[in-house]
Formats: structure tokens, C-alpha cells, sequence
């Protein structure tokens, strides 16, 4: 009887199977939920008094387009539950994002995501528009005064990134000299006075831009006091742009975690001006914790959620490179300063017509992967990554780790350089630190191929570094050159072999080769049944050649 049961339960839950394949939408992580919950159902309706246990088993993820797999047990029977994965145009050759993962497990959904993300944004900017002024502090001497650069050429790059928001403007700007930029007010009290009336006289001001790299939370409230608006410095604006700018659950957490040390800034603020009235120091309703101790301990576990939600995608990430690994693709990096046209040559690189570059500073918020073809027919896998900028926190870097890391297991890295800005050599030191920040593998480093981008801009140019590949990616000028470059060196970072085989035709040897490995020649053989086929190939996929064809 029981057994006649448990088929009655069977053809439900293979009901619900055939159910999933046609919702696409569902997710694994859910499904399985939604079938355990159908299955305690049945067992009620069926009076059946024997308990049901289950356990889930990890998923099986097939990044191109496999199939994920949960196991229900039930006494004496296993169903295996296989959900297909959609065959997007996301999937492996075009383009891999994100959202693949999000199609295989839902770590987290939707609305929680966006829980966190819309919960104490903390640099109240909100949707409104802006009308900067923007002030930038020439630092004289010290450790802080910029040598590669100059005070207009940081003001120019300061206009470019208010400008990058839609409907802000900038209706004034200031150059001052300080000596001590560490002091409260940034200024001495001559400049600040000058600065305060200047900011005064200007209409329809609504907030200030000072060009540092971070306030302390005593001179944003400083500043804010004096002149009576809200103050953004480089971190805090920069993150606003990548809030816009964000579309996938990776970016909104890791721009969630990276605005963790604004909260904790802000509340320390709150809480100073709590205590001037008074009440910052008072107890809860008997809770035994101050107002400041229960806000802190509720920003450490929004912390905590975040950060374990981004482990799991690092966890996923690395599954993904595994798979790449095993089925031989080189992966080469693309990266850059912000907006010096990596996007617009990986586009010139693969032909993906689904690749949109533009014209502004951080288009790019999250890795996406673009396979192309070299000369020699090598498949290879280019990850487009978020652009560099300069004077940013360690903390911000710090919360894109998940996504910065698939560059240090890269096979190869190309920089991009926009050769025509007036700030290039400097732009290039701050991306070579920030790779040295992210502790990228010498031997990447020492391979690097420099791209010099946007020669057609630049009248009478003329390579300035030796090694370097000069190209246009929007002209399509010189990228012959680089595909030779780039498959030099991906054959020397992998130790791929080129080698001559003689291969029977009238056996699947010339099918196999063409699969496995990157065929360059053919030639038939005068006995017409066999040939030699110039091969790139793996020395992984030549040992499984040798054994399968029992080649000596």
C-alpha cells in the first residue's frame, strides 16, 4: 500500500518537473522548496503516517547550458530532479554575465538585494539633481602632492565625473592651495574664508564637490556647518555613480558593502550630535545597549549578510573558472583606467554585436566574458572588467574583490591606455598600483601587453614605450597586430603545444582535433588516406589524443 503511495507522490513530483521546464524563471534553490512543501502536502492528503526526510544535495552547475540536479530522497526511492538551463545568448561563445549564476541558484532574491541596497543609502543624495561647486585642494608638498599631474588637469577629471550623473551640473569651480590638507576645514582660514564667500555668491548652488579622496567625518560635518549643504568627496560621489550605474544582484552588493564604512561614519556623526542634546548615551527599554550600540550591531549584520552573500558568488566564480579551465579557453583580461575603451575593443576583438559601449566613466560594473578567435583559429575568452581610478579608498577596491579576482587568474592581461589624454602616464601608474594592491601574480604582471587605444586621435603619433601595440579600437586600426600578440603569449603563459600530426582520414582523429584543439593547416598526404594537420593544442587534450587514437 505504502508503495502504491509513494508512486502516486512520484507522478506528482514528476508533474511538477515537467511544470519547471516550462517556467524559466524558476530557479533551482526555489523549485526544490516549492517541492518539498508539494510533497508534505500530498503526504497529509494521503494520510500517510511514515516521515518523509530529505536532504539536498549541492547543485550541479554547468555554466554552458547543462543541467543543475537536486535530489529528493524518499524511503527506498531516489527521485532525481533535473531543471534545464535556458540556453540565453548570455551562455558560452557570446557573452557570460551574472545573471547566468542567478538563472543557476538564487543565493539571494530579488527583494532582499534591493533591501540592502535602498536601506540607509549614506550619502543622502537620493534621485535629486545637483548643482555642484566644485573645490579642489592643491596640495603644495608633503606625501600627498601629486607629481604625474596637475591641479587642472585633476580639476578637468573632477568635472568629468559630476558630469558623468544625469541632469547634475557644475555651475562653479575653484582651485585653492592648501599645506595641510589633513586639517578639519581642509584649508587655512585665509583660503577657507575666500572659499566660504565664493560658494555664497554663487546661485542656485545645492551641494560641494571637494576633490579628495575622503573625508573624515569631522570635516564633512565641519564643512557641511559652514556653508550649509550637503559635501561629497571622491569616494562618496563615485559610489553614487556606480549606484546608477548598477543593474545585476552582484553590483548592487558590492556597491552595498563598499558604502558600509560611509554608514558607520555617518552614524558616528548622528551620534555626536545626539549626545550635544543629550540622548546619544541613553539606554533602550531596559535593552541594555545605547541607541549607538544597536545601530552599530545592526550595520555589522547587514555587513555580515552582505558579505556572506558575495562569498557565495566568489564560490560560483571560481566554479566558472574551473569549467573554463577544463575545456582549455585562455582567459585574457581587459582593463584599464575608467572609459579608456576596453568594452569598444573587445567589441572590435569578438564581433559581439551585443557589447554597447559608451562615452561615459564607469559604463562597466560587472566582469563579463566575450569569446573571440585568434590567427591561428584559438578560441579565447576576454573579461571585460570595471575601470581603474585614481585617489580611491582601499575599501572600495576592497568590496569589487569578488569581481577583480578573476584578473589575477587570468592567463594573460591586456592594459588599455587612451594614449590622447593629457593625463595617460599617470593614469597607467595608478592602474599598475592598483594591480599591485590586488596582489596579481608576477608572472601576470611581467607579461602585461600594453595597448596605446584612440591613435587616430593623436596627430603624428609615435610610439613612446617599447612593446607597446598602438591601435584604434573604434577605427579598427592595428588589431591584426595585438591578435598576434595576444596569441603569442597565451601559447607561452599556457604551454600550449604547436606540433605536426599525421592523422588516418577515414577515422574521427581530423573531427576530434577540430574540437579539442585549434587546427591552423591541412594537408592531404599522397596515399590520399591520411594528412598532416598543424595543431595548437593543450598538453592535457594531446595526452586524452594519445590515448583515445592510441597515437605512440
Amino acid at each position: 500500500m505504502n508503495t502504491t503511495k509513494y508512486s502516486i507522490i512520484g507522478k506528482h513530483l514528476f508533474g511538477m518537473c515537467s511544470f519547471a521546464r516550462r517556467r524559466s524563471l524558476w530557479t533551482m534553490q526555489s523549485s526544490f522548496t516549492n517541492l518539498v512543501k508539494y510533497t508534505s502536502y500530498k503526504m497529509k492528503h494521503l494520510k500517510l503516517n511514515t516521515p518523509l526526510p530529505y536532504s539536498c544535495q549541492s547543485s550541479e552547475i554547468d555554466a554552458y547550458g547543462g543541467y543543475g540536479s537536486q535530489h529528493l530522497y524518499l524511503p527506498n526511492r531516489t527521485f532525481s530532479l533535473r531543471f534545464p538551463k535556458s540556453n540565453s545568448k548570455n551562455a558560452y561563445p557570446g557573452r557570460e554575465s551574472m545573471d547566468n549564476l542567478e538563472n543557476e541558484e538564487d543565493f539571494i532574491d530579488d527583494i532582499e538585494v534591493e533591501e540592502l541596497f535602498q536601506q540607509k543609502i549614506p550619502t543622502d543624495i537620493g534621485e535629486w539633481d545637483h548643482r555642484v561647486f566644485i573645490v579642489h585642494p592643491d596640495v603644495k608638498w608633503g606625501p600627498k602632492k601629486q607629481h604625474l599631474t596637475t591641479a587642472n588637469l585633476q580639476m578637468a577629471e573632477a568635472v568629468g565625473l559630476v558630469n558623468t550623473l544625469e541632469n547634475w551640473t557644475v555651475v562653479d569651480k575653484i582651485i585653492l592651495s592648501t599645506k595641510i590638507p589633513e586639517k578639519k576645514r581642509i584649508f587655512g582660514k585665509g583660503n577657507f574664508q575666500i572659499l566660504t564667500e565664493k560658494i555664497r555668491r554663487t546661485p542656485g548652488v545645492t551641494a560641494v564637490f571637494m576633490n579628495v579622496e575622503r573625508l573624515s567625518p569631522l570635516s564633512e560635518r565641519e564643512l557641511q556647518d559652514a556653508w550649509g549643504m550637503k559635501v561629497f568627496d571622491r569616494y562618496s560621489l563615485v559610489l553614487h555613480i556606480f549606484r546608477r550605474n548598477a543593474k545585476t544582484k552582484e553590483a548592487k552588493l558590492q556597491i552595498s558593502l563598499a558604502e558600509i564604512p560611509l554608514l558607520r561614519s555617518r552614524l558616528k556623526n548622528e551620534v555626536v550630535n545626539l549626545d550635544q542634546q543629550g540622548g546619544g548615551s541613553r539606554y533602550i527599554m531596559g535593552s541594555g545597549e545605547t541607541l549607538y550600540e544597536v545601530q552599530q550591531r545592526l550595520l555589522k549584520e547587514r555587513e555580515l549578510k552582505i558579505r556572506t552573500a558575495l562569498e557565495r558568488l566568489r564560490k560560483k566564480r571560481h566554479l566558472l573558472r574551473s569549467q573554463r579551465k577544463h575545456k582549455d579557453f585562455p582567459i585574457v583580461s581587459v582593463l584599464g583606467y575608467t572609459n579608456c575603451g576596453k568594452t569598444t575593443l573587445i567589441k572590435a576583438l569578438t564581433g559581439d554585436s551585443g557589447l554597447q559601449p559608451k562615452d561615459q566613466l564607469f559604463a562597466t560594473l560587472d566582469i563579463t566574458v566575450h569569446a573571440g578567435q585568434l590567427p591561428s583559429h584559438m578560441t579565447v575568452l576576454y573579461v571585460d572588467t570595471i575601470g581603474f581610478l585614481s585617489q580611491l579608498p582601499h575599501q572600495l577596491i576592497d568590496s569589487f574583490s569578488a569581481t577583480l579576482e578573476d584578473v589575477a587568474h587570468s592567463d594573460l592581461i591586456v592594459h588599455v591606455r587612451d594614449i590622447n589624454h593629457p593625463e595617460t602616464i599617470n593614469q597607467k601608474v595608478n592602474v599598475l598600483n592598483i594591480l599591485k594592491n590586488l596582489q596579481i601574480p608576477e608572472r601576470l604582471m611581467n607579461s602585461i601587453i600594453e595597448v596605446h587605444n584612440k591613435i587616430d586621435l593623436v596627430k603624428g603619433y609615435e610610439p613612446s614605450e617599447p612593446g607597446a601595440v598602438p591601435i584604434s579600437a573604434l577605427q579598427e586600426m592595428g588589431l591584426d597586430k595585438l591578435k598576434h600578440r595576444v596569441e603569442e603569449a597565451v601559447i607561452n603563459s599556457t604551454g600550449k603545444l604547436s606540433m605536426i600530426l599525421k592523422v588516418q582520414l577515414n577515422s574521427p582523429q581530423l573531427g576530434w582535433l577540430y574540437k579539442e584543439a585549434s587546427v591552423q593547416e591541412v594537408h592531404d598526404a599522397e596515399d590520399d588516406c591520411t594528412a598532416s594537420v598543424k595543431v595548437i593544442i593543450s598538453a592535457a587534450a594531446y595526452g586524452r589524443y594519445r590515448k583515445l587514437f592510441q597515437v605512440t
